[in-house]
């Protein structure tokens, strides 16, 4: 079950790689600045950097976590997180797979696929697959988050 696991992330991660390229050279420059703070995002999480990853949201935000009953505001951004840390768990690792970004004026949103794998001291954990959504904001202070959902979809095991 695990080697069916790891060779679907594999070739799921290349797909990625080679249909990001094509993206790519289709997005504005504001898209593919607010990809990289995506990118950005998922490496302050695996590397558990709160202060950075908190800089990336408006203190305005509003959104719907994968792991809320109700939307939340900028004050319970870390709870997810806290679900796992708490549980002596890391982000092992993560992919993104672009779905579709649209910038227009002062806002880009971004649609995605997100694989990640968080694992215990023992390096025990499932891969999980989530949507997401986020609504960037240009701002003086740059790009940030101030809208988005998640939601977690069957894994390619069906779990």
């Amino acid at each position: 079950m695990k080697m069916r696991v790891c060779t679907f992330a594999a070739i799921a991660a290349m797909l990625l790689v080679s249909a990001g390229l094509v993206r790519a050279q289709q997005q504005s420059a504001d898209e593919k600045a607010v990809w990289k703070l995506e990118h950005d995002y998922w490496e302050y999480v695996k590397a558990l950097d709160i202060e950075k990853y908190l800089s990336l949201w408006h203190p305005d935000f509003v959104g719907w976590p994968f792991s809320s009953a109700q939307p939340q505001r900028k004050d319970h951004i870390t709870d997810w997180m806290k679900q796992y840390t708490e549980k002596g768990m890391r982000l092992k690792s993560y992919t993104l797979e672009p779905a579709a970004s649209h910038a227009t004026g002062n806002l880009v949103v971004t649609y995605y696929l997100l694989t990640y794998h968080w694992t215990d001291a023992q390096g025990q954990g499932e891969p999980q697959i989530f949507r997401v959504t986020h609504t960037w904001l240009r701002t003086p202070e740059g790009w940030k988050i101030i809208g988005g959902m998640s939601a977690r979809i069957a894994s390619p095991a069906g779990k």
